[in-house]
């Protein structure tokens, strides 16, 4: 797999998540109910689905991203030992 496969992987995966997320996340909580930084929230109902579901994007593909990096640098940086 070549960069782009690899960045897309982490893309697509994340857009998954955070659609789940975002479901979870507004079943459970109202969004003319939420407040930032101590005032409530003046959105329509879509807007604040939409900013939720980026949030929850970021946040889950900043995850994957950070994963797949960690994998790949233990990757490079193992050197292949011989078994005898």
């Amino acid at each position: 797999m070549n960069t782009t496969q690899h960045v897309l992987s982490v893309l697509w995966t994340s857009f998954l998540v955070a659609g789940v997320a975002e479901g979870v996340f507004f079943t459970l909580i109202d969004p003319q109910a939420l407040y930032f930084l101590g005032e409530p929230v003046h959105f329509s109902s879509i807007a604040t689905y939409s900013v939720g579901f980026f949030c929850f994007w970021f946040l889950c593909a900043t995850s994957s991203l950070i994963t797949y990096l960690l994998i790949r640098s233990e990757q490079l940086s193992t050197v292949e030992k011989p078994l005898v």
